[in-house]
């Protein structure tokens, strides 16, 4: 087979750029298989994410080529092997339905990422790790130790060539520092009921005020708590017949589904930044 590649990129708008991008490819010996372009009239930006197959050109020879070409365009883009799983650390506390859902779809075949190591604060899921054979650091968090902390974490996380961090209901805030090393890779997911229901206990919160919804946003890290460009939400319904245990049972739920499919369309490069939003391609 044919090796496949994906170019994303993303610059100020202009006449032509989907005709110089194809006629880049063709000139390369590039052949389309899919493409989607997304023009922000509010910011003036353009986006585009290209799959295409090409024989002529390894990666680095595309990438000192693509690098010439997007000069002239301030293009800011990427060139990824769709044969290469991104690879990936996951950080987790002691509510583990996320962590258990992304580690059966990576072994199902689903998910597009190799996991190279899990970080917890708590020693709760070491078994399940060892189950799928992958290494698991406890790192216990304390106000005091907060920093020798993240820099043992940010050491797994570049030991493991990581480009993608989860946070899969891991129950701590990170630095600022933190939240800037891991910029455009790190995603959270938390239940939709921020900012309404802060705090402890948002589901009994949710409760005394009847809700109708229940739901969960996955959306990637930055040193705003929980405020960081959206990648996917959904919702499930509630009614007056629900108990807590109800409502955070179906949240758990649309919490796995909201993060697989974050994770999903960020390793597959489906997701683009747009200033404090974001551009997915699904």
């Amino acid at each position: 087979m044919q090796p496949t590649y994906v170019l994303t990129l993303s610059c100020p708008d202009r006449l032509g750029l989907v005709h110089a991008v194809s006629g880049f490819l063709l000139e390369h010996g590039g052949n389309i298989e899919a493409a989607a372009q997304y023009n922000d009239t509010a910011t003036g930006l353009f986006f585009m994410r290209v799959q295409f197959a090409c024989e002529r050109h390894d990666h680095a020879t595309l990438t000192a080529h693509l690098a010439a070409f997007a000069e002239p365009y301030a293009m800011r883009w990427g060139l990824h092997d769709c044969a290469v799983p991104m690879k990936t650390v996951i950080l987790v506390s002691q509510q583990g339905h996320c962590l258990n859902d992304l580690l059966f779809r990576v072994k199902s075949g689903l998910l597009p990422i190799q996991i190279g190591a899990i970080i917890s604060n708590h020693r709760d899921f070491y078994q399940l790790a060892a189950s799928y054979d992958i290494p698991f650091h406890h790192i216990p968090v304390t106000a005091a130790t907060k920093a020798q902390a993240e820099a043992r974490q940010l050491e797994i996380i570049d030991g493991e060539g990581a480009e993608l961090v989860v946070l899969a209901r891991y129950m701590q805030i990170l630095s600022d520092g933190m939240c800037a090393r891991l910029a455009g890779r790190a995603i959270n997911i938390h239940h939709s009921f921020l900012p309404s229901f802060k705090g402890a206990k948002p589901y009994y919160q949710a409760l005394e005020r009847g809700v109708k919804l229940v739901g969960a946003t996955a959306h990637y890290v930055t040193a705003d708590l929980d405020e960081g460009p959206i990648i996917e939400q959904d919702v499930a319904r509630a009614d007056h017949t629900d108990t807590v245990d109800d409502l955070a049972a179906r949240g758990r739920d649309t919490e796995t589904q909201v993060l697989a499919r974050a994770v999903k369309w960020h390793s597959e490069h489906r997701v683009l930044l747009n200033g404090h939003k974001t551009v997915v391609f699904r």
